[in-house]
């Protein structure tokens, strides 16, 4: 029968009935469910009136309570005509039969879970009509691992309550009559619903009118936007449809990617933001800086910033009166209740010693061994005096009377463990039960340890198979598991004690305020803390339970649950002996054998009483296959320990609908709801009136996320239905108090914690005064602020209400509470639901963990599955969209992550269950290592700032007016005058560097001016004045004879970094021609780095290459002609044998303007420009960096730069020929085989000034940190370093330097001496040489363009560091790039700069004199307009700062920020694109390197995975989340690739551009695609 509920449920069958006949029927089906007109009741749900001046005070509780089960068939025929319609039409027979079973007296079938999987298929079935193709997550071959058939069994429930487990891998098969695969159907149906609803088809989305116009919206498809290919490597002939949730936002037409729609970045009805307690802590604790105080700016920035919670002006709420406290009945004192609970032990032993007391059993079910009263009370003696007398010495005995101890005994052993625990109630110590430790690191045994730490365990009592089956160190003795305190491990078998003397009893005192036993609880975030509960309160619940649950002397009670906590010990250790009663034990491992064990010896033993929980019941069901000899009139009640679980009901339903024919009676079940604080809360009693009908809520999910009691609801999908757990506890109080804030009492319809006030609770959590204050003495306040009693309240951590007379009934617990925008969810629901989805096909085994973590100050829900080892990708898919449209639409909440993992590799708990905190932790960590991941951040985040609006122009003029008013001095700074220093520089007397070299070599000849280095530090070749001078008159004399070159011809040098190149450059001056400098390309690397050379080539208009021998022959090799047109080279010139001749004369230029050479680079880009540079602006760069430097003849400078463009060029070729300094030269690539090499030769030759890149100083971190003390050992020694400049067109990176500094520190490198250094294609140096490094904190204010200083450790603060001091002769403006008017100092913008030494425009073959003429000449639209200024093209702010420098003149600081062209203005803001790559590279230890672009308005990321390919889908939610926290963006696509695709420049510099185009057209080669809905 349920098979027909995978149908969709809204379409009719041919051949059933007609459409207009179906719709008649549907209504009239349905018509009971819907809304009625005031009056008239709906036909079998009732609203009962509690009896007047009952607890409620008269006032109608709105609760629908069920009525008995012949008036609830009417119910049942609901859902069996729902299931009716839609079957295919069935034969008479099977109809008849049909109709027979539908109107027999069977219990409600409305609360059978298929009801929740119909509520969740009708949801389904609505978001059909509107199907978006969801991008499919693209993943590499080597991902996609099939797992093996044999790992799969039947499932479980175990769903995510911590306590609960599932049948391990002995589940009965067919083996054991066979049990068929409808079967595993059926019971999925039955089980883990919470919602009971009638399919319906009333909207729960969004307003209907949103829906419409989002469909008029999808017709209206613009299609004018050129689509980019597609990037998901996932490509079928057919691309599957999935179908995405409602969102509430109406869908703006998107563009599509390829086969696939993305949704845009989503700016969505903003909803909640608590800026958390925590982070308000942390403002408060952090000093106050000088200006503006930290508090007020934060606190302005987020009110700025994050959307603040509206609440929903229709949102229901609470109407009903304040609630009365409820009073149990009497605790009625029977005179024959024994003073303690050893006094009942002692009296049973010593008159009834042969009762038995426990039967267990083997895993064939098999009676293994009876415990008698008379066994239990001699060898509970032997153990007590064992415990006091036999451990430590006599005069210092290990254990006293109060100590703690722990009890460590298997579940298959409840007779040792029964013994040791009385054992420790004979001798007064305190026993603290805990699960066994099967490895050291089992999941949640650290927290174990540390309960057991903070309890002073030093003794553990244990039997000896549990003793044999500890892990055991090489030596024998048991190893201290990781957290626990040292334990001596003590064997509680009789025959390892010794007899205590004739003479020894032990004190046996009437019950007390001692501590009997500390019970331990795991808490939400994993944390496990002990309840101690007293002796007193110990006996007072055991009397308690007898009167509740009317036991008698000698009765038989069948116990399936752990009993070494909760339930399991409360009846079957404590009462039972009270009572003298007889337990029957069913260990967990006989139970995954054989599910019927507990039901047999129900029957076997004609037991009154069994304990279980909803699994236990489920698993009968599944395997009770018409079992003839089961009877279970015997049963007077059977004890539903989770019976407070939102599925519970339906197992209970179930169970009932079968066994009811093998004489199970409906009022014997009886759910209880219970607490490790509480004890027992609430227990339904056995009734012998079969007459009085459970209570039964159906509630409206709406109301209950907003906490209040609902029962009629316009969405029919989404209702909960919950199941009383009977009333309170006899000699108990109880109240239902608001959760959060106050204890204040709650109305009568409002969902509430419920508290107890009774003797028979814990006390307290052990060694936690502030936690027990908060949990064990809360007084409830009435509404006007008054505390109801003067006794305190224990919280139960269980989430309800009490209904009409009396009943309790419970919604959830606070641990599975997760507050999403102000809307409260529970977890057990959530499970509940996407259980129903494809229930057995899919989940393996029920196994889901539903938790919350919190992102960018609210709570969003993760929801982590296994799946079964048979699942294709497909599958996987499929089932995630749907389980997060059925969420959607029954619970109106949005699902953050939903991840999906391998079978069996969630951590579990002793007994089977998902050990949810341990799962969240390895989430958040990022080792969860999930097989598929899908976030659904925009559906998700409403609470993010709103786009931001730029406003309408003001005009430049007001801009600067409004700075001055404000006292702001307009952002512009300058080096000091090139004209005014006066310095005996001789070189200035020459215009041109051609003649400063003439001028050398004929004064001081013999002078050395470049050495280059060999990879192992030895000097390779060197270059004095006149060799220099000799060789560059030769190569410009063949330049003129062999390539007949004109004054003013273009040369390209297509050389090695070394002299060569050197010698080519003053050649070609010497020439009069145009020297381009150009790397060569790379042997093992034709393909991709010859075209570069060869565009190069051709966009200079070169007439002739010079260049090597080597490369020459590379340049026409046959490797070359696969990747170029080897024949348009034009003439390649080598210089290895140059002519003896010289030329006629030396060229001298006429005019100083004239070109000197041309400077060409990629950017980052990707653009490739030249850039012109006269001899004039050379000549004034080389003084600049001279007068900087500080640089004269006696100087050595070593470099350690790429010679081809920008200051690496100047430095490497042409200072020392304009200074006169020795230059010593160490190519960067050398050192990749020698990352030593760099700082030897600093070393060696006693540099006072070196430069170097990033990429060399990222080699030398990572190459040499280790080896720092081997260095010393060498001598190599640093102290001499004055200045270390990095040489870069980019932001400072301050980690890099810092790590740098650190690391050499040892080495004697001065920590002031790293600086860095700032030019940029329109000038080549503006920042040089700073001897003051200052460090600003900037806080995200930089996104509005604005510069806010805020202390260190500010949240959201960003270090930026000065890029070093400006050169002589540059002035520096900082100007708004749009409006080019000149800003603020408090204002971020582009940095202009007006210098002798700016380039003199691109050289561009089209002459595209719009870009070069904005570029290099820009003059300002206010304020000082003559001057003629050249845009860098980066953001940055200049700051005053109070420091001088050497000359006594004030010192301004430069910050660079980023490139515009780099710059991503997302929702209205502006982002750099390292900053939010610098959070990714931060969120988790995997990520080698990340690169990020916007595409359309997606942030997309792409990172570098340094570690299993089975890591990479642990990146995807730490990579969204890092971004969300700290940027307010969300990351469209993640990206992960190998280390290594992410391109990166000569400069070190991340091509971000490439890397856009690479992953456009797939050639990424990517691990996994993930795509954020």
């Amino acid at each position: 029968m349920p098979f027909a509920l995978m149908i969709s449920p809204l379409s009719p069958f041919a051949g059933d009935i007609t459409q207009k006949g179906y719709e008649k029927k549907r209504a009239k089906l349905i018509g009971a469910y819907l809304p009625q007109p005031p009056g008239k009741p709906p036909a079998c749900v009732y609203a009962l009136q509690p009896a007047q001046g009952g607890p409620n005070g008269g006032e109608t509780a709105r609760l629908a309570l069920g009525c008995s089960s012949r008036q609830a068939a009417s119910g049942s025929r609901l859902e069996a005509s729902m299931v009716h319609e839609r079957r295919p039409p069935m034969g008479p027979s099977s109809a008849s039969r049909y109709h027979r079973r539908r109107s027999s007296g069977t219990r409600d079938e409305r609360y059978r879970s298929d009801v929740h999987t119909e509520a969740v298929q009708a949801a389904l079935a609505k978001h059909k009509e509107r199907k978006v193709a969801v991008p499919m997550p693209s993943k590499r071959r080597s991902l996609v691992v099939q797992t093996s058939m044999d790992a799969y069994t039947p499932p479980d429930t175990s769903s995510g309550s911590e306590e609960e487990g599932g049948p391990g891998e002995g589940t009965p098969t067919s083996s054991q009559g066979s049990v068929g695969m409808d079967h595993w159907i059926s019971r999925a149906v039955h089980h883990g619903s919470t919602t009971s609803s009638s399919s319906s088809s009333t909207q729960s989305g969004g307003s209907g009118a949103a829906s419409r116009l989002a469909d008029v919206l999808a017709q209206a498809h613009v299609e004018n936007h050129s689509a980019p290919p597609d990037v998901t490597t996932y490509a079928s002939e057919h691309p599957v449809q999935v179908e995405r949730p409602q969102v509430s936002t109406v869908p703006r037409t998107t563009p599509k990617y390829g086969n696939a729609e993305l949704m845009e970045t989503g700016d969505g009805v903003p909803v909640s933001s608590r800026v958390s307690a925590k982070i308000q802590q942390l403002v408060n604790t952090l000093k106050q800086p000088r200006r503006p105080p930290l508090r007020e700016f934060f606190v302005d920035d987020f009110e700025e910033l994050l959307e603040v919670q509206q609440p929903d002006p229709n949102q229901p709420r609470p109407e009903g009166a304040q609630m009365m406290t409820m009073r149990g009945e009497q605790l009625g004192v029977v005179t024959n209740w024994p003073p303690s609970l050893e006094a009942a032990l002692q009296r049973w032993g010593t008159i009834s010693p042969k009762a038995p007391c426990l039967t267990t059993m083997d895993t064939n079910g098999k009676p293994l061994y009876v415990l008698t009263y008379g066994k239990l009370w001699s060898r509970s003696i032997k153990v007590a005096y064992n415990i006091l007398h036999k451990l430590g010495t006599k005069q210092e005995p290990m254990v006293r009377p109060g100590d703690r101890v722990a009890l460590v005994f298997p579940n298959n052993d409840p007779a040792a463990f029964m013994v040791a625990f009385y054992g420790c109630l004979l001798a007064e110590v305190v026993p603290v039960p805990i699960e066994v430790p099967l490895t050291r690191k089992d999941a949640g045994s650290q927290q174990i340890g540390f309960l057991l730490g903070s309890c002073g365990v030093t003794v553990a009592l244990t039997s000896d198979a549990c003793h044999k089956g500890l892990p055991k160190g090489p030596t024998g003795e048991i190893p201290q598991f990781k957290g626990w305190p040292k334990l001596l491990w003590f064997v509680t078998e009789s025959k390892h004690l010794s007899k205590p003397p004739r003479d020894w009893f032990p004190h046996i005192k009437d019950a007390n305020n001692d501590t009997a036993y500390i019970e331990y609880k795991t808490c939400k975030d994993g944390s496990v803390l002990g309840v101690t509960v007293m002796r007193i309160a110990l006996l007072t619940h055991c009397q308690a339970l007898t009167q509740s649950c009317g036991y008698t002397e000698a009765e038989t009670i069948v116990n399936v649950l752990d009993f070494k906590k909760d339930v399991g010990l409360w009846h079957g250790i404590l009462t039972s002996v009270m009572n003298m009663m007889h337990v029957i034990s069913i260990p967990y491992s006989l139970m995954k054998v054989n599910p019927l064990s507990w039901i047999q010896k129900v029957c076997q033993y004609k037991a009154k009483v069994a304990c279980v929980k909803s699994r236990d019941m489920h698993w009968a069901l599944v395997a009770h296959r018409d079992q003839r000899d089961i009877n279970l009139s015997s049963l007077r009640m059977l004890i539903v320990a989770d019976g407070s679980n939102p599925w519970s009901i339906s197992s209970c339903d179930a169970f009932l609908n079968v066994f009811q024919s093998k004489g199970l009676r409906p009022e014997v079940i009886c759910p209880c709801a219970s607490s490790p604080e509480a004890l027992t809360v609430a227990i339904r009693r056995p009734t012998d009136d079969s007459n009085q009908p459970p209570g039964r809520g159906v509630l409206s999910m709406q109301g209950l996320s907003h906490g209040v009691i609902r029962v009629d609801s316009e969405e029919r999908l989404s209702v909960l239905t919950v199941q009383d757990v009977g009333t309170v506890m006899p000699g108990a109080l109880m109240c239902v108090v608001k959760p959060e804030g106050v204890p204040q009492l709650c109305r009568t319809d409002e969902i509430g914690e419920l508290c107890v006030c009774s003797v028979a609770t814990g006390t307290s959590y052990y060694g936690l005064a502030g936690m027990t204050k908060n949990t064990f003495e809360v007084f409830p306040m009435s509404s006007c602020g008054a505390p109801i009693s003067e006794y305190p309240f224990t919280r139960t951590g269980l989430l309800g209400f009490v209904g009409p007379g009396g009943l309790v009934f419970i919604a959830g617990k606070m641990d599975g509470l997760m507050v999403v925008s102000g809307r409260r969810h529970n977890a057990d629901d959530i499970v509940a639901t996407a259980l129903a989805v494809e229930p057995m096909k899919f989940v393996y085994r029920g196994r889901i963990a539903v938790f919350s973590v919190t992102v960018l100050h609210d709570e969003r829900i993760v929801v982590v599955a296994e799946q079964r080892p048979d699942s294709t990708e497909e599958d996987s898919f499929q089932w995630m969209s749907r389980v997060l449209q059925a969420i959607d639409s029954i619970h109106n909440v949005g699902v953050f992550c939903l991840a999906l993992v391998p079978a069996n590799t969630l951590p579990k708990t002793p007994l089977g269950g998902i050990h949810l905190s341990e799962t969240k932790q390895l989430f958040l960590e990022g080792s969860l290592h999930p097989c598929n991941v899908l976030m659904c951040p925009h559906t998700c985040v409403t609470n993010l700032p709103k786009p931001r609006q730029k406003q309408p122009e003001i005009g430049p003029a007001s801009v600067m007016v409004g700075n001055l008013v404000s006292g702001k001095r307009i952002a512009q700074a300058s080096g000091r005058d090139l004209g005014q220093i006066e310095d005996n520089d001789q070189a200035r007397k020459f215009l041109f560097l051609s003649e400063v070299l003439q001028w050398r070599a004929q004064t001081t000849p013999d002078h050395v001016l470049f050495t280059l280095l060999s990879s192992r530090g030895t000097v390779l070749s060197s270059l004095t004045c006149l060799q220099l001078h000799k060789r560059a008159e030769k190569i410009a004399a063949m330049l003129m004879e062999r390539g007949h070159l004109q004054d003013g011809d273009h040369v390209a040098l297509v050389y090695p970094p070394g002299i060569d190149l050197i010698a080519a450059f003053y050649g070609c001056l010497y020439a009069g021609c145009v020297p381009i400098t150009v790397r060569p390309p790379h042997p093992q690397n034709i393909a991709t780095t010859l075209p570069t050379v060869k565009m190069i080539v051709e966009v200079s208009r070169s007439s002739c290459v010079m260049t090597t021998q080597v490369i020459s022959k590379l340049l026409k090799s046959k490797e070359a002609s696969a990747a170029v047109d080897v024949r348009t080279w034009p003439p390649v010139l080598d210089t290895d044998d140059l002519p003896k001749k010289k030329p006629p004369q030396v060229y001298k230029p006429s005019n100083p303007d004239t070109l000197a050479y041309l400077d060409f680079s990629v950017s980052t880009t990707g653009m490739l420009a030249g850039v012109k540079m006269s001899h004039s602006a050379t000549s004034a760069f080389c003084r600049s960096i001279k007068l900087q430097c500080e640089l004269y003849p006696s100087r050595e400078v070593a470099i350690c730069l790429d010679p081809y463009c920008g200051l690496g060029f100047v430095l490497w070729c042409l200072c020392s020929v304009y200074s006169g300094h020795q230059s010593i030269l160490i190519p960067p690539s050398e050192l990749e085989v020698n990352p030593a090499l760099w700082l030897h030769a600093v070393s060696q030759f006693r540099v006072r000034d070196t430069f170097c890149s990033y990429s060399v100083m990222e080699l030398c971190t990572k190459g040499l940190g280790l080896q720092t003390e081997s260095l010393k050992s060498r001598s190599l020694d640093l102290s001499r370093v004055r200045t270390c400049v990095v040489v870069a067109e980019e932001r400072p990176r301050i980690a890099l330097t810092q790590s740098f500094s650190k690391l050499f520190k040892d080495l004697g490198l001065h920590p002031r001496a790293v600086s860095t250094s700032f030019g940029c294609r329109v000038n080549l140096a503006i920042c040089l040489c700073s001897e003051c490094r200052l460090t600003l904190m900037l806080c995200g204010a930089l996104r509005h363009d604005r510069v806010r200083l805020v202390e260190r450790g500010s949240p959201h603060s960003l270090p930026l560091m000065e890029s070093g001091k400006i050169l002589p002769g540059v002035r520096i403006i900082i100007a708004n790039p749009e409006t080019k008017g000149p800003l603020g100092d408090s204002h971020l913008g582009e940095i202009w700069v007006h210098s002798g030494h700016n380039g003199s425009g691109y050289f561009t073959v089209y002459g595209d004199e719009a870009l070069q003429s904005d570029h290099f000449n820009s003059r300002l639209s206010f304020g000082d307009t003559q001057t003629v200024w050249a845009r860098t093209g980066y953001l940055g702010f200049l700051r005053r700062t109070e420091l001088t420098d050497a000359s006594g003149e004030r010192h301004d600081a430069l910050y660079v920020v980023g490139a515009l062209d780099e710059a991503m203005e997302l929702r209205g803001m502006r982002y750099h694109p390292i900053d939010i790559e610098t959070s990714v590279i931060r969120s988790h230890k995997s990520i080698m390197e990340c690169a990020v672009f916007p595409w359309t308005n997606l942030l997309v990321v792409v990172v570098e995975l340094e570690g299993s390919e089975q890591e990479a889908l642990d990146l995807v939610p730490l990579v969204t989340n890092a971004v969300l926290e700290e940027h307010y963006l969300i990351v469209g696509v993640v990206v992960v690739v190998d280390v290594g695709v992410i391109p990166i420049n000569s400069r070190g510099e991340k091509q971000r551009m490439h890397l856009r185009d690479g992953f456009l057209a797939d050639q990424l080669d990517p691990i996994y695609v993930a795509y954020n809905m």
